[in-house]
């Protein structure tokens, strides 16, 4: 496997800091192209991921250590970015929540326990399940994967080699190949960033063609802190043309800028 050759960089414990962040620099630059490689299976991956949520379904992550912890973190942060409920994106990782911030031993090697998991949510073939799997052999993503598709239930991936058995089980694979790691093997480097930017790419375009976004203004975020009220505010006066007082007086009344600025409109 690519992720797994040796790094192109050697006698690192020789090397002085401005050498390593040179060189971690210099592959991480890679990246992005090597992401651009696979637009066309990004694209499919994410019109698959909209159809579902247009119809009602939900989204579902599973993987293991980094790949696992980068679905929670995208699943987590929409609700307060884009208003949308929580459950319909749900991040899965092998080991369960302990493995967010402790590694679980062996874990991802149980093809069942994602299985587990994912029936735990009354899963449906309304639903889609990605997998995501630097090495793109993980046994816990290879059994969801293939559970979902005895059980017509859509499946996708986001894996760093190609030809793997992760994508081998998945509807959509999005194979992104970054190549050797900076430190030879250590995935949660420039694999993990790809596989970041990927999310990003995925569950933003989802949230922008399910509506919640308006211009590129995020209209449904939630209010959970002075900073967000503040940008609430001004995307108000923006909107309405009514001073900051005013705007945030509206905002805070009707708890998102979608509703405060259509209060406007109405009271006009």
């Amino acid at each position: 496997m690519n992720t797994e050759q040796g790094s192109q960089h050697e006698n690192l414990d020789q090397m002085s800091i401005v050498e390593l962040l040179s060189g971690i620099n210099s592959e991480d630059k890679s990246v992005p192209l090597a992401i651009e490689k696979s637009l066309p299976q990004i694209e499919s991956l994410t019109g698959k991921v909209v159809a579902i949520l247009k119809n009602g379904g939900r989204i579902f992550y599973i993987g293991a250590g980094t790949s696992g912890r980068l679905g929670i973190v995208d699943a987590s942060e929409l609700p307060p970015t884009y208003g949308v409920e929580q459950g319909l994106v749900v991040g899965l990782i092998a080991g369960g929540d302990t493995a967010i911030r402790k590694a679980v031993e062996f874990a991802e090697d149980d093809p069942e326990a994602s299985v587990y998991d994912l029936k735990a949510f009354d899963i449906s073939s309304q639903d889609m399940v990605i997998g995501i799997a630097a090495s793109g052999r993980t046994p816990y993503v290879v059994g969801g994967l293939d559970w979902c598709q005895k059980n017509r239930i859509a499946t996708g991936c986001i894996v760093c080699n190609a030809n793997s058995a992760v994508a081998a089980v998945s509807d959509f694979p999005v194979e992104v190949i970054t190549g050797p790691e900076f430190v030879t093997g250590s995935t949660r480097m420039k694999a993990g960033t790809a596989q970041k930017l990927v999310l990003n790419m995925i569950s933003t375009t989802a949230m922008i063609k399910t509506g919640h976004v308006v211009g590129n203004r995020m209209v449904d975020m939630q209010l959970t802190n002075h900073k967000l009220v503040d940008r609430g505010t001004r995307m108000v006066m923006e909107q309405t043309g009514k001073s900051y007082d005013e705007s945030k007086s509206l905002l805070l009344e009707h708890k998102s800028v979608r509703k405060a600025v259509d209060a406007s409109q109405k009271l006009e």
